[in-house]
């Protein structure tokens, strides 16, 4: 029988518990606090860079005060719809004209290969990171326009996504090879096993294409948490944008 993302162990945000889940792992909860892991990913040149921004001068607001265009609410919810909608079209199974849903399912389950469904979440994974950078960067010169304090945490938001941006893009890079596991567990759980009795050659198996929906659906609810976790700079925008 097919199930998808059953185990409820792990603690912490929902993408580092829909990946333990996928992998079929126990994950201890981190004894290290925020401040120690960072400094483990940061390197010197980092730091001082940090540094600079957070003890030297606030640049002048002047520099910022260019229209930024559209407002900053907008821009987060037009971003987030349109990259849900990508997601949901990555995941969306395809309709077979004149077959039934069974017609459907069966071919679908003969025909699925991880390949196709890597390359779909790779695509939407750069769809992520180019809006999203946009994004922020549209909202730096926002916050930014406001002061020179603001200017400031707008200048520390760009030295931290250009620290934590290539360690941030070998993390994610590591989801898809994580699903492409789980993409060949359930397919093999759903082959035929022999039935309860001895004296027949009946087999049982799950309904044709149970595993492909529930890997679907599994892939969908990824994409939605990494989606979650990337808007996480840009909620912090808004939010400082909300302050004045």
């Amino acid at each position: 029988m097919v199930q998808a993302l059953q185990r409820t162990a792990v603690r912490g945000p929902t993408l580092v518990r829909l990946l333990a889940r996928i992998a079929d792992v126990d994950v201890s909860e981190s004894r290290q606090s925020l401040s120690d892991r960072l400094s483990e990913w940061l390197g010197w040149t980092d730091a001082i860079t940090l540094s600079t921004a957070l003890a030297g001068a606030p640049p002048a607001a002047a520099r910022f005060a260019q229209a930024a265009g559209g407002d900053a609410s907008s821009l987060c919810a037009h971003a987030r719809r349109s990259l849900t909608g990508a997601i949901t079209a990555a995941t969306r199974a395809p309709s077979m004209r004149g077959a039934s849903a069974a017609q459907a399912a069966a071919a679908a389950d003969t025909t699925a290969d991880y390949a196709d469904f890597r390359q779909r979440y790779l695509a939407v994974q750069q769809a992520m990171e180019t809006d999203l950078g946009d994004l922020r960067a549209r909202l730096r010169v926002m916050v930014a326009a406001m002061g020179p304090e603001m200017a400031r945490l707008a200048t520390v938001d760009a030295a931290m996504e250009r620290a934590l941006g290539a360690r941030e893009r070998g993390l994610f890079a590591t989801v898809p090879a994580l699903l492409g596991a789980h993409f060949e567990r359930l397919r093999d759980a759903q082959q035929p096993t022999p039935a309860a009795d001895a004296d027949t050659t009946e087999t049982r198996a799950a309904a044709p294409g149970a595993w492909l929906r529930a890997f679907r659906t599994d892939m969908q609810s990824v994409l939605l948490a990494e989606l979650d976790v990337r808007f996480q700079p840009v909620e912090g925008l808004l939010a400082a944008l909300r302050t004045r």
